[in-house]
């Protein structure tokens, strides 16, 4: 009945102007900073680790900052998902090098986790008249798993695949030329990771995004979706040119490189609140207690 109920209310932000939805979130984000002491210490250890650089007082602000664009995001959901196609398009604007998805070309995305990563996908499957894929993760919570299924296949044609259909699917499909929209930038365990640099600390990084583009014989794109005062500016960057090599180790480094010059542009729209450096090699300190 709770998860009913707050889905219920964030459907109803709807029609509201993004201001008003934003100032919804700013409220909500600072709660979020104050009552979940966990989630904060998580954040505040990813900031401390990332920019050592920062003194307590900036830290603590980026902390907050990070809270509320959390907060934001997850409230604009209502108009994502339950505006009007016009109303959602009017807030979304595609720019940069879209050229690179003329065509039937094998391309796999890469979208880093920034807080508008569901604004990204809405707007290529929307805007864009491919057939896009991506890879879903089930939720514990089976109505808010429904919720969030529906809204991610509400544009366009498109496919959600789940990890039981294997990689094998996935790729035949990659290689049919529908784009895959991939988020390798979390820690999925150290099993099928490596372990390489992320702002010069030792993080456990799927490296996925090499093995899908050379095996799919794909070019990588990657899209950047930045929060605005007006919606969201999806932003697609041209292909790597020099992507993917036959060292998975170098890919996968350079991968996260890169990352780390788009989130240095918006530090605060990152998804901070993951436990980005749980798993670590063996004999390391867990950074978290």
């Amino acid at each position: 009945m709770g998860t009913r109920f707050v889905l219920y209310l964030i459907g109803l932000l709807a029609p509201l102007p993004v201001a008003w939805v934003r100032a919804l979130g700013w409220l909500l984000g600072w709660l979020l900073y104050v009552v979940v002491a966990q989630r904060r210490g998580v954040v505040q250890t990813n900031l401390r680790l990332c920019f050592p650089q920062l003194t307590g007082a900036e830290l603590s602000c980026l902390s907050r900052r990070v809270f509320v664009r959390f907060a934001q995001a997850w409230l604009d959901r209502g108009w994502l998902w339950h505006g009007s196609p016009e109303l959602v398009r009017s807030r979304l604007t595609l720019t940069g090098a879209v050229e690179e998805f003329q065509g039937s070309e094998p391309l796999v995305i890469f979208a880093p986790h920034f807080v508008g990563l569901d604004a990204g996908w809405t707007a290529l499957t929307q805007q864009l008249p491919r057939h896009f894929t991506t890879i879903y993760t089930d939720q514990t919570n089976k109505i808010a798993d429904a919720w969030i299924l529906q809204g991610r296949q509400r544009f366009g044609s498109c496919r959600l695949f789940g990890r039981a259909d294997g990689v094998k699917t996935i790729l035949a499909s990659l290689r049919q030329g529908d784009p895959l929209y991939l988020l390798p930038d979390m820690n999925f365990g150290p099993r099928e990771s490596l372990f390489v640099p992320f702002y010069a600390v030792p993080a456990a990084t799927v490296p996925s995004l090499s093995r899908f583009a050379r095996l799919g014989r794909a070019k990588v794109v990657p899209v950047v979706t930045r929060m605005t005062a007006q919606g969201y500016e999806v932003q697609v960057l041209p292909a790597w040119t020099d992507y993917p090599t036959d060292d998975l180790r170098a890919d996968t480094a350079l991968m996260n490189t890169r990352l780390q010059g788009y989130i240095d542009t918006m530090p605060e729209q990152y998804y901070w609140v993951h436990k980005r450096f749980k798993d670590q090699p063996a004999g390391a300190l867990d950074v978290y207690r």
